[in-house]
């Protein structure tokens, strides 16, 4: 009895060295990694914490874990309304937490930056090379500059990313210093993507406080990612809707 039971400690020790993020092991030895192996992880996390440190200080909104979070799961969630396989969706989440970590480095040019961290990062993981290329390929095409989707997960992160204006986003302590971008973000109450698979539609929903800024504004410093997103649908075979305060805008 006492030799099972070490010898049943000793084959579960032996695992956690083998699969320490217990991802599930591919035929070919590659780990499935998940969002979940990235939020244990602690290379990934300070990249992040960096990332929106570095954003702080330039004035920026927040783009530290929260936003990584949220960006992950509105890509993985309209992948799977729209009927992709689970590893897909999975792979979209995986992509939208790691795609601003080039923040840490600087943010010009983080997209790409980004999607070279984040392959030595899966790498590491054990991530196939193929997965791995899924995601530096969304990673790198998520920003309005040189961005373009060109696969179904670059374009659910490019709507995550774009989605993201909410109030909690805003990191001026002070609101008499707010720029426009404070003011609109911080008059953002509610944005919600809503996918209606039936009708091949993908709307962004956002509730506006007009007391701190014009729905106008939001227009213009948000041109290029309506834009962007309204691509980024047409790719998954959608009709991007903007819909603000009740009202169809796009």
């Amino acid at each position: 009895m006492l030799d099972q039971t070490v010898n049943k400690r000793s084959e579960e020790q032996l695992n956690a060295m083998v699969n320490p993020n217990g991802s599930d092991l591919t035929v070919n030895g590659y780990r499935l990694v998940t969002v979940d192996d990235l939020k244990r992880d602690a290379e990934s996390i300070a990249m992040l914490q960096a990332a929106n440190a570095t954003m702080k200080a330039l004035g920026y909104t927040e783009h530290g874990q929260r936003h990584a979070g949220l960006v992950g799961n509105i890509a993985q969630n309209v992948l799977e309304h729209l009927g992709y396989d689970q590893r897909t969706f999975q792979l979209g989440n995986v992509a939208g937490f790691l795609h601003d970590i080039g923040n840490s480095i600087h943010r010009q040019n983080h997209a790409l930056s980004g999607s070279l961290m984040a392959w030595s990062i899966l790498k590491r993981m054990q991530m196939s090379p193929q997965e791995c290329a899924l995601v530096m390929n969304a990673i790198g095409n998520h920003e309005e500059e040189r961005g373009t989707a060109t696969t179904a997960i670059s374009a659910a992160v490019i709507i995550g990313d774009k989605a993201d204006v909410h109030r909690s986003r805003v990191q001026n302590p002070r609101m008499e210093d707010f720029d426009i971008h404070d003011r609109v973000n911080y008059a953002a109450k509610r944005s919600f993507v809503r996918v209606r698979p039936e009708e091949k539609i993908i709307a962004l929903e956002l509730e506006i406080d007009t007391y701190y800024a014009a729905v106008i504004e939001y227009f213009e410093i948000f041109l290029s990612r309506m834009t962007m997103m309204r691509q980024a649908c047409e790719f998954l075979g959608c009709k991007y809707q903007l819909i603000i305060n009740d009202t169809q805008f796009a």
